[in-house]
């Protein structure tokens, strides 16, 4: 996935109302980006942080900037991580359609932002007429706290548990469902969930993990000009 112009460099303020982050950016210009993700962003929202934001030439937008990357450094070295929560879908799909998944390879087609459940949109949905169906829900992934590995959830989720009960009703109903984990930061190693934060949501996945719901991670490539897919890590049961 392309940013359709290079993004701009600046330095953290402060983030708040989960929405909003005060940048200073390297011309010294001052700014309010808005802020795409829900989550706690825990260690990620240090005062100081080197962050990077898109910029939007509409009219219409209230805040032209939008909140991209942000580097933070686990004692590794530094690396980039991806923020915006509304990439993954793209990301993922352009993976599929490209062959650099095996996993979800060999469908003849990809819908994005399908109707199924309760009253819920799958991420991606792959159509075959031998293979069948198979539903792909995709959770954004940027947490670190030890270096090398990556964890979800970074807050309580309850739409994150309603999303594994409502694929393993799929696979119950003859259809094949995929929970792919796609971090946003190219330093993991390895992928596990943080039961301190959310015990109901990995509890949740045990449950759809037994009932047949698969589970696959993959880490990221980022720059400034472009986020991709790079590579599956293993999973930390």
């Amino acid at each position: 996935m392309q940013f359709p112009s290079p993004l701009v460099r600046g330095r953290l303020v402060r983030r708040y109302k989960r929405f909003l982050a005060d940048v200073t950016l390297d011309s010294g210009e001052v700014v309010t980006a808005a802020c795409p993700n829900t989550g706690s962003m825990l260690g990620l929202a240090t005062t100081g942080a080197a962050v990077w934001l898109s910029v939007s030439q509409s009219p219409t937008r209230k805040y032209a900037h939008t909140w991209e990357l942000v580097e933070a450094d686990l004692g590794a070295g530094p690396t980039l991580v991806g923020i915006n929560t509304s990439h993954p879908n793209r990301i993922v799909a352009e993976a599929i359609a490209a062959g650099h998944i095996p996993e979800l390879a060999d469908y003849a087609a990809l819908r994005r932002e399908v109707r199924y459940g309760l009253a819920s949109r799958i991420d991606i949905l792959l159509e075959d007429p031998a293979k069948g169906l198979a539903y792909v829900e995709i959770k954004n992934v940027h947490l670190s706290r030890t270096a090398g590995l990556a964890e979800f959830p970074d807050s309580v989720t309850e739409r994150g548990v309603k999303h594994l009960t409502e694929l393993a009703a799929m696979v119950a109903a003859g259809h094949r469902a995929v929970m792919l984990y796609l971090i946003q930061r190219a330093d993991a190693e390895r992928f596990t969930f943080a039961e301190d934060i959310d015990p109901r949501y990995v509890a949740a996945f045990h449950s759809a993990r037994a009932a047949g719901v698969e589970a696959i991670a993959y880490t990221c490539a980022l720059s400034p000009e472009e986020i991709s897919l790079a590579r599956p890590v293993p999973i930390r049961f």
